[in-house]
């Protein structure tokens, strides 16, 4: 029994550690844009900017990796047009 305490405490310690890195990977997103040949970091701002984006064409909302290189394009042309204070992000 005392055996079995351990093993679960010393999971139970561990968990965060292992997993720090795969929720700070997921923030940590960049995309190149070669049109303009900068690069965009994913966060909250741009998900938001994205979504709005989606509902202004009129399309169902699909992940943005997911997108064809195509329309991820014509996504980061339309963004350099539509900053966060256009677009009424709060950038706090």
């Amino acid at each position: 029994m005392r055996f079995l305490n351990s093993i679960l405490l010393s999971a139970a310690l561990l968990a965060p550690v292992a997993l720090t890195p795969v929720l700070l990977r997921a923030d940590d997103r960049v995309y190149r844009d070669e049109k303009f040949h900068d690069e965009h970091h994913w966060n909250d701002h741009e998900d938001r900017a994205y979504r709005m984006w989606v509902k202004e064409r009129h399309r169902k909302y699909v992940a943005f990796d997911r997108l064809r290189a195509e329309d991820q394009a014509a996504y980061w042309a339309w963004r350099h047009d539509h900053s966060d204070a256009i677009l009424h992000i709060d950038i706090r």
